[in-house]
């Protein structure tokens, strides 16, 4: 049997959730003997570095087969209004092909499972770029009736695609993302954690924010919380914002210079991701009050590494936290201070939660991840 996966998202080497996803999914599934492996890409124009991003793969087993006589871009783009089939550019002798990003393009042979991660688009349409609005509104429908099986992170994203795409929902399937816990864990030295606060200029003592700056994360509400918590506690540790731009980011600091608290926000910009489980250990706490949330690894992440978390009590984070974390109403900026505060002044509730939260993280792996691809190829073949 021939499983190929379309691995276009990660031609970009600094990678945000759904791309650290598809990561984790691709290094941990298992190879069966007898059975190719196959990544799918477009390589027309991509530089040595995107290249190598893919490659990499090779070392676990992958064929990579590229597309160098045509732009990712124009096929995506032309696909939506052509039948331009996917088998023309990566063949048709593949039993089965993923899809990582929401999308199953037309002509693809064989069986097809795609992976769509939540419905901000339809529940939050506002805080999307207008071309990918505009994509998935035009595509999302169609791919989902061309996949045999669609996968997504959380009990929650499943009810939110049967509400608003109206797909029946044995066809849907829950699959859980996972933490690497060689990686983030609780047990990093105070000399590695002062060469990364170091390295990225920051003070020894500092609540964390990691992620795209973008509209959902609901940065400014939580940087108007700290502004007003610092009028209580002048003292308070500064606020990093680790993370890179997404887009419609103006807002957020154009927040910071209207409170005129410059000098108590950090923006790092992108964080290297061999530095983000150690800037995770060293904060004093991760503040992750976002609007919506297919999942949400972040909180997860932080939690595997013993640092207490601040979620919001929306879409799936309390599905994700549990009572390992701290919930607070992300549309109540009063709710998000106190909840800084509570966490600032009571070291009991820090000491609760940093190990419910390393203890809840042991439930999410990247093997039972795997083990549930692997059902659904089983189930479909």
């Amino acid at each position: 049997m021939k499983i190929s996966f379309d691995v276009q998202l990660l031609m970009n080497g600094e990678k945000t959730g759904i791309g650290w996803c598809a990561d984790n999914i691709l290094r941990n599934v298992p190879h069966t003997q007898g059975n190719m492996y196959q990544l799918n890409c477009f390589s027309l124009r991509c530089n040595k570095e995107q290249l190598q991003n893919i490659e990499v793969y090779s070392q676990w087993g992958y064929y990579i087969k590229k597309c160098p006589w045509f732009y990712n871009t124009i096929y995506r783009l032309l696909s939506v209004f052509f039948y331009i089939p996917y088998q023309l550019f990566f063949g048709d002798d593949s039993d089965i092909t993923m899809f990582f990003n929401y999308i199953v393009p037309p002509g693809v042979k064989g069986k097809k499972v795609v992976m769509i991660y939540d419905m901000v688009y339809k529940v939050y349409p506002e805080t999307m770029r207008k071309r990918t609005l505009y994509m998935l509104n035009k595509s999302l429908i169609k791919s989902c009736n061309r996949a045999d099986k669609i996968i997504t992170i959380s009990e929650f994203s499943k009810q939110e695609i049967i509400k608003c795409l109206g797909i029946e929902k044995d066809k849907i399937v829950v699959m859980p993302v996972g933490v690497d816990t060689s990686i983030y864990h609780p047990y990093y030295k105070e000399e590695e954690i002062c060469n990364v606060t170091e390295k990225y200029k920051l003070p020894r003592e500092y609540m964390l924010y990691l992620g795209t700056l973008e509209p959902r994360k609901n940065l400014e509400r939580l940087i108007q919380a700290y502004s007003l918590l610092k009028k209580e506690i002048p003292c308070v540790p500064k606020l990093v914002m680790a993370g890179g731009k997404g887009w419609m980011y103006e807002g957020i600091f154009e927040t910071v210079k209207a409170l005129q608290i410059e000098k108590d926000i950090i923006f790092t910009g992108y964080i290297k991701p061999e530095d983000s489980p150690i800037l995770m250990r060293g904060a004093k706490m991760f503040l992750f009050p976002s609007l919506y949330e297919g999942f949400g690894m972040p909180p997860l992440e932080a939690m595997a590494c013993g640092t207490p978390v601040l979620v919001s009590n929306a879409a799936s984070l309390p599905e994700v936290v549990g009572d390992a974390g701290l919930q607070v109403d992300p549309f109540s900026i009063d709710d998000i201070k106190n909840g800084i505060k509570l966490l600032i002044e009571d070291e009991n509730k820090r000491s609760e939660l940093s190990l419910k939260g390393i203890e809840r993280a042991k439930l999410f792996t990247w093997d039972k991840s795997v083990e549930i691809v692997q059902k659904v190829f089983e189930e479909i073949q």
